[in-house]
């Protein structure tokens, strides 16, 4: 999937004082997405969701910093950082820092979102993309680029994750892994490269009931495998007798 339909919602306004109070709070839990032009929205967004009953927020640095050119604040880590550290100062409750893979470092990224008081991270948000119509010659994406999700992504998507528990899983910090994850063999993959859980997103949109699937297929490989819980899995990469040897080019 390539989409460019930005973060379509109401405003915070309207989510505190008329969506939020919809919310049957027993039966799950709720997690709100943050996102802002400047540190001071992401700031303001989160102390209105910190006086809400809102469970955990998830900070959504890939949006376009406005005083910065649009240079989005998870491109670099000190910029994603003052993000963390800006929400922090306003709120106790749980903070999960959405990283993009586009960017040089994440393991780097991330470190700088652990310090700043990150209490997890989801790995990773979509892949910057782009798709052209050849009799029109124009774009098909109305933004030009997009952010490309679903299976073509999963081989990276898991990589970061591997790349991010190297850094997070020492520091007990949980990663949700998520990017193209369709079936049980591949929530397993993200488990044992470090996730703690998984996310399902395009998936979704063409199996309503793949979460079910997943689910059950999980269950089974922990039985034939002698695991007594999903935590048994995450971080356990067999790597020994593997040679560092560089990607072809």
């Amino acid at each position: 999937m390539l989409n460019a339909i930005g973060l379509q919602n109401p405003g915070i306004d309207k989510v505190v004082t008329e969506i939020l109070p919809s919310l049957d709070f027993s039966e799950t839990c709720f997690i709100a997405n943050v996102c802002g032009s400047t540190i001071d929205e992401y700031a303001e967004v989160t102390r209105r969701f910190d006086d809400s009953p809102i469970d955990a927020m998830e900070i959504n640095i890939s949006c376009p910093n406005v005083k910065e050119g649009g240079v989005a604040f998870g491109n670099y880590p000190d910029m994603s950082a003052r993000v963390v550290e800006a929400c922090r100062d306003v709120t106790d409750k749980p903070l999960i820092t959405k990283l993009s893979p586009n960017q040089t470092d994440i393991a780097a990224n991330a470190r700088a979102c652990i310090e700043a008081g990150s209490d997890a991270l989801a790995v990773i948000n979509t892949i910057m993309g782009m798709a052209i119509d050849v009799e029109t010659q124009r774009p098909i994406i109305g933004n030009v680029q997009g952010g490309l999700s679903g299976p073509a992504i999963r081989p990276v998507a898991l990589l970061k994750v591997h790349q991010v528990y190297e850094v997070a899983g020492p520091k007990g910090i949980p990663i949700l892994g998520q990017g193209g994850i369709e079936t049980a063999t591949d929530a397993i993959e993200f488990l044992l490269a470090g996730a703690t859980t998984i996310g399902l997103g395009t998936a979704l949109f063409y199996d309503p009931l793949a979460a079910k699937k997943i689910n059950s297929g999980i269950e089974d490989y922990l039985g034939r495998h002698g695991f007594s819980s999903v935590a048994d899995l995450t971080g356990q990469l067999n790597l020994s007798d593997m040679q560092n040897t560089p990607a072809n080019g």
